[in-house]
């Protein structure tokens, strides 16, 4: 007997993108798509009600819950059991937006310049819980576990949760009673470690590395 077909729930906020993938999905015989969702709650209250066995996410979902929030809440919600497995599909492949959606629960990352043979492979591969990565989003992956990650002094990071919070050299120099030539100093060291040239890279990149809270 052959499998039954997987059952679908996607989520984007364009509609016209949505159209497309569902007028695509349509054409793959063991997909069937139960339901479709143009907000992150729509997406978290359908997969409650329908039991898919994947969602399709976006991650930019406009105003509201972005698709990695939904992610998290479907991911980490008792209902319905089992818990579906969440395949992102994205335009963006930044380090931030791959490590912050794999750590709410992903399964798959693909980005949208995939071929539509590529996509369903995904979404069969995601419904039994196995993982799959566009090619480039991959590489960014294995690329971040071969880099360690920066040391900084406890001096370093105290200067870098003053920067977050927007503070110049001189209010950090005053909230930490040392000089401003002290705080430039140390803000060359933390750029050099963290390979910025900027205080708003600085605080980015850290907040990437889980430098900050």
């Amino acid at each position: 007997m052959s499998e039954p077909p997987v059952r679908l729930l996607v989520c984007d906020d364009h509609i016209v993108v949505r159209a497309g993938l569902l007028a695509l999905l349509g054409s793959a015989p063991d997909i069937e798509v139960v339901g479709e969702a143009g907000t992150g709650e729509e997406a978290i209250a359908l997969a409650a009600k329908l039991a898919p066995d994947v969602v399709l996410m976006d991650l930019q979902l406009g105003e509201g819950m972005d698709g990695v929030e939904a992610t998290r809440h479907i991911t980490s919600s008792a209902t319905p059991t089992p818990t579906p497995h969440v395949l992102v599909l994205t335009t963006y492949d930044t380090d931030a937006d791959i490590t912050r959606a794999i750590e709410a629960g992903a399964t798959g990352y693909l980005l949208k310049a995939e071929r539509p043979e590529e996509l369903f492979a995904a979404i069969h591969a995601a419904a039994q819980g196995r993982t799959t990565l566009s090619p480039p989003v991959a590489s960014r992956v294995m690329a971040r576990m071969r880099k360690p990650l920066p040391t900084l002094t406890d001096r370093e990071l105290d200067i870098l949760a003053q920067l977050s919070h927007g503070l110049g050299n001189r209010d950090i120099a005053r909230a930490l009673f040392i000089s401003e030539a002290t705080v430039k100093t140390h803000l060359g060291r933390i750029y050099d470690k963290l390979g910025v040239d900027t205080r708003a890279g600085a605080v980015a990149v850290a907040k990437e590395q889980r430098l900050l809270p």
